[in-house]
Parts: C-alpha cells; sequence; structure tokens
C-alpha cells in the first residue's frame, strides 16, 4: 500500500509549525497535500535523510542536486511556498519535532548510510586563511571554470554574468546588457584615450564595449584562467589588442595605475567583510585624482546582529564559495573611509530578478546540452540557484546597487557635471 507521501506530508508539517504547503509525491507513488498546482517529488528515500542530517536549504539543495528531490510544474511556485516556511520557521515542542524526525527517518530506511555523502558538484575542503590570494584563487574557479560552452549557453551572445538594465527600448537579454554596459560607461564619463581597470572582468564584455565604443585603453583582471582565454580571443578577434589587456590578476596584485576610470561589477561580493576596507583603499590608490569608480555589487538588507550575519548554506557550499554580502550602507561607509567620495547610488533589484529569469530560461531551453557540457548536478546547481535568487530579488530578500564613487583631488574637485543624472540617458 502506498503511504509514504500522507506521512510525510504529515511530519514535515510537524517539523515546520504549519501545514506543509505543497503537494508532494514519494517514491513509492503516493501523494499528499494541498491539490492542483506543482508538486514536489521525492524520487528516492535517501532524500529524507539529506533533509534530516541538514534541515533546511542545504538538505533541500543536496537531494535536489543528487536527482533524488524534483519539482513538476512551476518551480519558482514550490520555491517561493518552501522557502520562507524554512528561513522563519515557527516553533514547535521539541519533542514533538524530535518523535517526527525519528519517523521520517524510519521511512527514510535503515539501510542507508548515515548520513549521505553530498553529492560530487559540492565545493570540498577549503584551504589557507578566508579570503587569501590562494583560497580566493580556487573559489572563483569552482564557480567559473566550468566551461564556456556551458556559460554560453546561460548568458546568450553578451556573456555577461551580471544584472542586466530593462526597459528604455532594451527588451531582450542581449540589448538590456548592451544598455547596462552603456550605462556604466556613461557614469564612468569615458572619453577617448583614457585608461579603464575593470575588476573582475568576466568574459571581457565591459573592456571590449568601452575600447569599441568609447575609445578607452582598457585592462581586465580575473582569477579564472577559463575566462581569461575566452576574453582573448573576443579581443583578438575584435581587433582590438593594442587598446585592451587581460590578465589572470588579483586586484591586489595590480600596480600599475593611475586609471582614469575602474569598474566592479558583480565582483565584489567575492571580496569579504574582512577585506572590503583593503579593496576600496586599493582602488581608490590606483585612481587619478577625479577618477571615478563605478561598484556594482548585490547587497542584502540589514540585521539586528551583524556579527550573527551567516552565508546562506546553499551559495557558500555549491555556487559562490566564501562569498559575502553585505547592506548597502555599509558598502557606501566603507568606500568614504578608503577616501571616496559617493555621488550617487541606483537600485537595480527588479532588473536583476528579469535578467536571472531570462537566464533560466535559457539554460531550460538547452537543457540537455548543458548537462551534456558539465553533468546533471551542476545543471541542476544553477537552474536551482538562479530561479531562487530571482524570487530573492522581486521578494526584496536581496538587492544590487551601482554605487558611483569619484576620488576628489586636493582642493576637493570631482570632474563631475553638476547634474550628473543626464547619464541617464544615452548620448
Amino acid at each position: 500500500m502506498a503511504v509514504a507521501a500522507p506521512r510525510i506530508a504529515a511530519l514535515a508539517g510537524q517539523l515546520l509549525g504549519i501545514p506543509l504547503p505543497v503537494r508532494v509525491r514519494a517514491w513509492d507513488g503516493s501523494e499528499a497535500g494541498p491539490p492542483g498546482g506543482p508538486v514536489l517529488v521525492l524520487r528516492h528515500r535517501r532524500a529524507l535523510r539529506r533533509v534530516l542530517f541538514r534541515p533546511g536549504e542545504l538538505g533541500l539543495a543536496r537531494a535536489w542536486v543528487a536527482g533524488e528531490l524534483d519539482v513538476e510544474g512551476d518551480l519558482y511556485a514550490v520555491l517561493d511556498k518552501l522557502l520562507a516556511p524554512l528561513q522563519d520557521r515557527a516553533p514547535a515542542d521539541a519533542r514533538q519535532k524530535l518523535a517526527a524526525a525519528r519517523e521520517l527517518l524510519a521511512l527514510a530506511g535503515p539501510q542507508l548510510p548515515l548520513p549521505p555523502p553530498p553529492p560530487p558538484e559540492e565545493i570540498g575542503r577549503r584551504q589557507g586563511p578566508l579570503h587569501s590570494l590562494r583560497r580566493d584563487r580556487a573559489a572563483i574557479s569552482h564557480h567559473y571554470d566550468v566551461g564556456n560552452p556551458f556559460y554560453e549557453l546561460v548568458l546568450g551572445p553578451s556573456m555577461v554574468y551580471s544584472c542586466a538594465v530593462w526597459g528604455g527600448g532594451a527588451e531582450d537579454l542581449q540589448a538590456a546588457q548592451t544598455a547596462k554596459l552603456d550605462l556604466i560607461c556613461r557614469k564612468l564619463g569615458l572619453r577617448e584615450g583614457q585608461r579603464l581597470l575593470d575588476v573582475g572582468c568576466g568574459w571581457g564584455s565591459m573592456v571590449l564595449h568601452a575600447a569599441r565604443h568609447y575609445g578607452v585603453h582598457a585592462v581586465g583582471i580575473t582569477l579564472s584562467a577559463e575566462q581569461a582565454a575566452y576574453a582573448r580571443e573576443r579581443v583578438a578577434k575584435e581587433g582590438l589588442e593594442d587598446r585592451v589587456e587581460i590578465r589572470v590578476q588579483d586586484y591586489r596584485e595590480t600596480s600599475d595605475g593611475p586609471f582614469d576610470a575602474i569598474s566592479s561589477i558583480g565582483m565584489a561580493e567575492h571580496v569579504g567583510a574582512a577585506r572590503y576596507r583593503e579593496y576600496a583603499e586599493r582602488l581608490h590608490g590606483l585612481l587619478r585624482p577625479a577618477g571615478r569608480l563605478l561598484n556594482h555589487q548585490i547587497s542584502r538588507p540589514p540585521v539586528a546582529d551583524e556579527n550573527g550575519y551567516r552565508v546562506d548554506p546553499f551559495i557558500d557550499a555549491y555556487v559562490f564559495p566564501d562569498g559575502e554580502l553585505a547592506p548597502v550602507g555599509r558598502t557606501v561607509s566603507l568606500l568614504e573611509e578608503a577616501g571616496f567620495e559617493v555621488r550617487d547610488t541606483e537600485s537595480l533589484r527588479e532588473h536583476y530578478a528579469l535578467t536571472l529569469r531570462q537566464w533560466v530560461r535559457n539554460l531550460e531551453a538547452n537543457w540537455p546540452e548543458a548537462v551534456r557540457l558539465t553533468s546533471p548536478g551542476r545543471a541542476r546547481v544553477w537552474r536551482l540557484y538562479m530561479a531562487a535568487s530571482a524570487l530573492s530579488f522581486e521578494r526584496a530578500r536581496i538587492g544590487i546597487h551601482q554605487v558611483l564613487a569619484v576620488r576628489t583631488t586636493s582642493t576637493g574637485g570631482s570632474g563631475l557635471p553638476l547634474r550628473p543624472r543626464a547619464w541617464t540617458e544615452p548620448a
């Protein structure tokens, strides 16, 4: 008799403190939960053990990556219904929770190992102090060196892995990414012959756009060898070797300033709270007086106890090892402490949600090829993290800001126009 799903739904409700908000189908074919809508599918008993031994997002994520847990129907709807209860679980009687966990463990089967080993896509043991040069290189490699063809499937022709800017005629991903790159160039006030440093240059899209359309001499730095090789090929193909240089280099190793402008797009999340002041000071030192910095960075709301802030365990284990998010107010304060004058801050939160949903569509439309290029588990990691991130931006759980800062001259000059918001309209 197929009875697993009703017991799972009842016991999970006891653990969460509320009725399970989604329908469940178990490995024995039984179903339980709210009728209609998407279904959370437990394909293997092992999924229960993963959740019991790592309650919350990481246990569910491990089961998802391993293919033991799946969703039939709208993935966004399931995530939206599950994430809030997991993050804000109602209090429940400790004895009741222990009894529910024991019964779920029995359902999972005594013959399975305790606990199941993590899927191989999870990052292994990390070596060296947090945010040391060696450890940062390994963390960046884990995320970015999974194959340029895979990123081409997800990102599309722009090969830009950060929030696009939609509207104003930019109605597809390629146009929206071009609009973002051009907005940054205008905020930086780029002109013919200037020197631009792009920190965390990715596959070279920013430096290529700035050199091609604004005539700058650009240096792009990245810790990913695969990104650097791809970017150099693009530079050579466009005949811009005399204007664009790509380096495998850490921002802490860059010393050939001054630059007229610096862009840092989707890179500062990797810096870490302990290193952020150093990051800001180094970039300040690399700019000439009146030079501008455009810092494009994901943010999070402040919490009552900042010392108790913890990185999302799934993101840390599978997506961005050692990545950290900070409130935008802290970012602004640290930039100012490093000597910058912050002149403009713009939120693009809704734009990132739209961008992520387009990346998910690209991944799903090319699913067999994405699996072939990486692994089933790696493709599932990307689908889950991008879909969950889209919801987090839509629900204002996280945000993203472009912060424009300037290194003022000794007399306080900024080089900025009196009404800098004119950059919101293309020239």
